[in-house]
């Protein structure tokens, strides 16, 4: 192991060391606020700090057995000596790429929660069916990672498809998967209204925005038009009788966001802002990164049926990942919310990038 990186472990762990002595702080114990930071922090070189405690016991093991295989007499002795030392050598080079990984700086959104827009692009009913087909494969993921899906923004076609849905999804390391689900999705299979069995091409984006807390982004009031209506159903149809939908947009940004999920004027107010408040934090980030376009805008494409980061295939029974040339045939089993196995290989590209861009 490289002697700076090996500083580096030393550093973070008398750092885990200081962060377990402040814990027991009974002060810090009694101040939520306090506590509640340091415990993250624990949280962050836990892992780290293991992971060095396993590579410096390998080690000793591994240089204990070359040294006394040196000087053992026993024939037999020193051939069990030499093959634990090379296995303690080969444990050494998975745990040395373990160590680089947990030290490739995190995205810091991971633990955020997320807002999803979906929305049907080309296809026409086909395209809004598609989209409602993603939305309830999102509910199902979610459920079964034990996150809550809360609706802000659903518009439905006349077809029974999903024009655009807007929904929150509440949970811990929601961003850190979910955000592999950002860009265009195309399906290929048969509509329901095809009478000759033709297989047609559709599209819906993706959008996926960490949520942000108000002092992440500052917004003046005097910045926002806000506008009530009431809320449209299927066709535009009005589907109560009060004011209660809210649309706002930001003028300087010219960002305009709806939401009529609520039967309460201000609830579906305060659900907008925070959708806002996520598409206005994404383009700041954007802005820091030297990008011309927005995050949100690059993640969606113009969903034409050439853009796509994923292609669901019925016939075929073919779910392809195009990002990391991965295809499986469980499409059943993904619509029901099967995406681990698609997240984790996502996942992996993701740190191994991340790591080459470190050294």
């Amino acid at each position: 192991m490289e002697a700076n990186l090996v500083e580096k472990l030393d550093e973070l762990t008398a750092a885990h060391q200081e962060v377990l002595d402040t814990m027991a702080d009974p002060e810090v114990a009694s101040d939520q606020v306090r506590y509640t930071e340091v415990a993250r922090r624990h949280a962050e070189l836990k892992p780290v700090v293991e992971a060095y405690g396993a590579y410096q016991a390998a080690l000793q093991e591994a240089v204990e057995a070359e040294e006394l295989a040196e000087i053992e007499d026993d024939a037999e002795m020193v051939t069990y000596l030499e093959q634990l030392a090379r296995q303690k050598r080969q444990e050494l080079e998975g745990l040395e790429r373990e160590l680089q990984l947990l030290l490739v700086p995190k995205d810091p959104n991971d633990d955020k929660d997320v807002i999803m827009e979906i929305r049907a692009a080309v296809g026409g009913d086909e395209a809004a069916l598609w989209a409602g087909d993603l939305y309830r494969m999102y509910e199902r993921y979610s459920e079964q990672h034990g996150w809550k899906v809360e609706p802000i923004d659903i518009s439905e076609s006349e077809g029974g498809g999903v024009k655009e849905a807007t929904f929150a999804v509440k949970g811990t390391g929601a961003y850190s998967r979910l955000k592999f689900e950002a860009g265009p999705h195309r399906v290929q299979r048969v509509p329901k209204t095809e009478s000759q069995g033709r297989v047609h091409t559709s599209v819906a984006t993706v959008a996926v925005l960490p949520e942000v807390e108000a002092v992440e982004v500052e917004i003046n009031e005097s910045d926002l038009k806000i506008e009530t209506m009431r809320s449209q159903g299927p066709g535009g149809q009005s589907v109560n009788t009060t004011d209660s939908a809210v649309r706002i947009t930001h003028l300087p940004t010219n960002t305009v966001v709806s939401c009529q999920d609520e039967k309460s004027q201000l609830q579906n107010k305060l659900k907008a802002m925070r959708v806002l408040r996520a598409r206005l934090y994404q383009a700041q980030l954007a802005e820091q990164m030297g990008e011309q376009a927005s995050a949100r805008r690059s993640q969606v494409g113009s969903g034409e049926r050439s853009e796509k980061i994923r292609t669901y295939n019925f016939k075929e029974n073919r779910v392809s990942d195009h990002r990391v040339n991965l295809t499986v045939h469980n499409l059943p089993e993904i619509l029901a919310g099967g995406l681990d196995e698609l997240h984790d290989a996502l996942s992996q590209q993701d740190q191994a990038d991340r790591l080459a861009e470190a050294q």
